[in-house]
């Protein structure tokens, strides 16, 4: 694992060649103050995009009959509350046995494992976020309290967020944070406590750190793959990482998102395949040459073509995800941060902003301020 450093957003890109990115993060003397930064207009729709992707797709997340989600939802055009039963849920032959406090993470849920047709979400609200998207507005709030990227404050509120009881309400926990809990119930450091797992899930905090980067890619790409790690430690997951950050990264500086999706893709998709796919069904192309599921061979794949194939439209692009069931928070979470991205804050619908749980913090995170203030870490601003 690499060691744990912290970057100052405001020093990665200083102009002061011979100076190395300063790791100083909470305070700075005058001669390092600078106006606020502003937050672009892709850098705030790649975050909206992601959470609100992931509400809406989150009462059917891991359907697998299609119709299932028609039958308990309709179409679904705007935020649902998930209802049990679940048809396709598989938390009856889950289970996860706490070896002491410092593994404590089901809490009051315990009970609901082990059961048939429990809900993943069963008790989060409609326009409410998933665990995981939970964890990426956490980690968005940090960087911008903090003033920039401190992987050992994300740790330890990671480790406090999950021990405390009724910090969520999520019933399901991916396998990711079990392991991690697991070995933390060990008593190995946080930072050695990430297993090897390969799904899309892992992807969750790489929109948070392109939307709040302001230094160059290539310390991006460092921050990115030791982020990613800390749950995920899959060569399929951190490559995946980088290649969605590279694409968000690519719009937030002006490249139009099928261009970005086409050139830094390429290992995942290919436009010339997927061009005759366009006007198929998109349960069919998903059926004929990708997967639902979330492993990320095939997920993070899919994800790219849908993407790609609804760069310019995110209500049609997201619709289009959530019924396609499956993985589809995470698939929503990647490919709302690149749509969201590509169109902005203003070209997502209108009550799927206003009607996101996480609105007031999200909206309050996102303030893009104009700026001629000097930076003040303690304020938060960016």
């Amino acid at each position: 694992m690499p060691p744990i450093t912290s970057y100052c957003l405001l020093c990665i890109d200083s102009p002061d060649l011979r100076r190395p990115p300063c790791r100083n993060t909470m305070s700075h003397t005058t001669d390092h103050d600078r106006p606020v930064a502003v937050m672009t207009a892709a850098q705030e729709g790649m975050l909206w995009g992601s959470l609100v992707s992931d509400a809406l797709a989150m009462p059917a997340h891991w359907y697998y009959q299609r119709d299932a989600i028609i039958r308990d939802y309709g179409v679904m055009g705007d935020y649902r509350t998930p209802t049990n039963p679940h048809p396709d849920s598989i938390l009856w032959r889950s289970h996860y046995e706490p070896l002491n406090d410092r593994g404590e993470i089901l809490h009051e849920q315990a009970v609901f494992w082990g059961k048939r047709g429990i809900h993943y979400h069963q008790f989060l609200e409609a326009g409410e976020n998933t665990l995981n998207a939970q964890l990426a507005l956490m980690l968005a709030e940090q960087i911008k309290k903090q003033g920039g990227y401190i992987p050992s404050t994300f740790l330890e509120a990671y480790r406090d967020f999950m021990l405390t009881p009724g910090s969520h309400r999520d019933t399901y926990l991916e396998e990711c944070h079990r392991r991690f809990f697991e070995a933390h119930a060990r008593g190995r450091a946080l930072e050695r406590c990430g297993a090897v797992d390969g799904h899309i899930g892992g992807l969750f905090s790489v929109a948070p750190l392109v939307a709040l980067h302001k230094g160059s890619w290539p310390e991006l790409r460092k921050i990115v793959r030791q982020q990613v790690a800390w749950t995920h430690r899959h060569e399929g997951v951190l490559k995946s990482a980088e290649v969605m950050a590279r694409v968000l990264w690519a719009v937030h500086e002006g490249e139009p998102l099928r261009e970005a999706v086409e050139r830094h893709g390429n290992d995942f998709f290919s436009a010339r395949k997927a061009s005759p796919w366009l006007h198929q069904e998109d349960a069919v192309v998903m059926d004929r040459h990708f997967s639902a599921a979330c492993y990320i061979e095939h997920a993070f794949p899919v994800t790219l073509y849908l993407a790609w194939k609804y760069a310019d439209d995110f209500e049609a692009g997201l619709m289009a995800n959530t019924h396609l069931g499956g993985d589809n928070c995470h698939r929503g979470m990647v490919m709302g941060a690149m749509i969201g991205a590509a169109v902005g804050k203003e070209g997502i619908p209108g009550p799927w902003i206003q009607e996101l749980k996480a609105h007031q913090a999200l909206a309050a995170l996102t303030e893009r301020t104009t700026g001629d203030a000097p930076m003040d870490h303690d304020r938060g601003s960016f």
